[in-house]
């Protein structure tokens, strides 16, 4: 087994280096030409398990191959095969809870799409700076930690959703108050024009509380470990991309753009979907109703 795990491409040495008192188990150390974190060696240790595979075929031995890289590589696969599963969740679940909110069907998709491109923002420059080593802002570029993806969609989400209500419910509120119609002289429509007053409303929100986050973000990059520098960084970025070019800028921009499509639901869907109130607006009602009653 040895001598064939010797043939195998990108191989330098492969040597028994433990035997079981029985001689029914041994330990094969296999040291690669490249270095742990090269790219190549990924390719040797898929060649090692092909080649594991024909020697168990051959001689009924059973093989399994351990260290660091081996794991990493396990985990990785892992990893890419629960990856669109978990988009699905999370993407899926994102549309469904907005359309509970704001009853339209164009504005979560409009929502999950610049959600997706916030993570895809993150990912290729998180890549070109910490991987690629763009510019070489990065004294030792690496690959990165495989289970990043997973975490970095998860952080990105819950905070891409939280900008998305802060700033959508007011405008939707707006919308509902006025049925829809502009203000008497107003130059605008009535989307236009609650598009106008929500982004009034809410984007101090939004802009503090992005400005929080990336501070904090930021200061994970000053940390000794490199996996939390990336996590910082990619965080970071992601935050910064989604509030300020997809909350306030490419989500306002669509719904100018669609007008009366924007809140546009089909009756029937409506009529389905059970009612959310997520700001207490029909508490408010009934509290304006009673305090009318008793001023009577």
């Amino acid at each position: 087994t040895a001598d064939a795990l010797k043939r195998v491409g990108g191989v330098r040495h492969a040597q028994i280096v433990g035997l079981s008192e029985d001689g029914q188990a041994a330990q094969i150390m296999v040291s690669p030409q490249t270095s742990p974190t090269d790219a190549a060696t990924v390719g040797v240790a898929s060649a090692l398990r092909d080649a594991t595979g024909r020697i168990e075929d051959a001689t009924g031995a059973e093989l399994g191959m351990t260290g660091l890289t081996a794991v990493q590589l396990d985990i990785t696969e892992r990893l890419e095969e629960a990856m669109p599963l978990y988009l699905a969740i999370v993407v899926g679940l994102a549309i469904l809870l907005l359309f509970l909110v704001f009853r339209s069907l164009l504005v979560p998709l409009v929502a999950a799409l610049g959600f997706l491109l916030s993570v895809g923002s993150a990912f290729g420059l998180t890549v070109l700076v910490w991987q690629q080593g763009l510019w070489d802002l990065v004294p030792a570029p690496g690959p990165l930690i495989s289970f990043m993806p997973i975490f970095l969609i998860g952080v990105t989400f819950g905070l891409a959703m939280d900008y998305q209500v802060f700033l959508v419910t007011r405008m939707r509120e707006h919308y509902s108050h006025t049925g829809g119609k502009p203000s008497p002289g107003s130059p605008y429509s009535g989307v236009d024009e609650s598009t106008i007053v929500g982004f009034t409303q809410g984007a101090r929100v939004v802009t503090a509380a992005a400005i929080i986050m990336i501070s904090v973000f930021v200061a994970f990059i000053n940390q000794p470990l490199p996996f939390i520098q990336i996590f910082g960084f990619a965080l970071a970025v992601s935050v910064f991309f989604d509030a300020f070019f997809i909350r306030m800028s490419l989500v306002p921009a669509t719904m100018f753009l669609m007008g009366k499509a924007t809140w546009w639901m089909p009756k029937w869907l409506d009529k389905v979907l059970p009612p959310l109130d997520i700001e207490g607006t029909a508490l408010e009602k009934e509290w304006e109703e009673k305090e009318r009653a008793r001023a009577d």
